[in-house]
């Protein structure tokens, strides 16, 4: 009997686990008209690190005007930051907040976010939530919306609040308090 070639059985794999998990999401939409809305509140901190020997955003674009730029208008930011349970770098990991962040504001400093919540633990591990929204990083209170979610988040929506928790833009560390409040099924 000839063997297959390793590729072929990967592939095939993969094929039969796409879909147990089409399976799986077509019986929960099947359940979907049963289903009671939940509301989930979380509270955790990111840490946006632009420095150092392991950042964990960085520079990925910018226009030709956006070093004469006072809010950096036109700089787009790749971004896969630490999620903790409290502020310090330190403390129990989370998940991770993966996107972008392009400064959008030509009179204050003011991001365009685009940012998946990917929860790595606990009762959440393995679901994500998606936010997309502005963020006016000097105000001291910002607010973007939820737009969807994967997981126990599935079609989630709702609100994700920002407060800076610590700053130091010299040492390109920002510490920034998350609290979520997300409808789901």
């Amino acid at each position: 009997m000839e063997k297959l070639p390793l590729f072929l059985i990967l592939f095939s794999l993969a094929i039969s686990m796409a879909m147990a998990a089409r399976n799986e999401v077509d019986e929960w939409f099947g359940n979907l008209q049963h289903a009671k809305e939940k509301t989930t509140r979380l509270h955790f901190y990111f840490h946006d690190t632009t420095s150092g020997k392991n950042p964990s955003a960085m520079r990925v674009a910018q226009a030709p005007s956006t070093k004469k730029s006072p809010t950096f208008f036109g700089q787009i930011n790749m971004m896969d930051d630490p999620l903790t349970e409290g502020p310090e770098a330190t403390s129990k990991l989370v998940g991770r907040g993966q996107g972008l962040y392009a400064s959008a504001g030509l009179d204050e400093v003011s991001l365009l976010m685009a940012w998946n919540v990917i929860f790595k633990s606990g009762d959440y591990n393995g679901s994500s939530l998606a936010i997309l929204g502005r963020n006016p990083t000097t105000h001291p209170f910002r607010e973007m919306p939820i737009v969807g979610g994967t997981g126990v988040f599935r079609m989630a929506r709702g609100v994700v609040t920002f407060k800076t928790y610590f700053f130091n833009s010299s040492a390109g560390v920002a510490v920034i308090q998350v609290d979520v409040v997300a409808i789901h099924y």
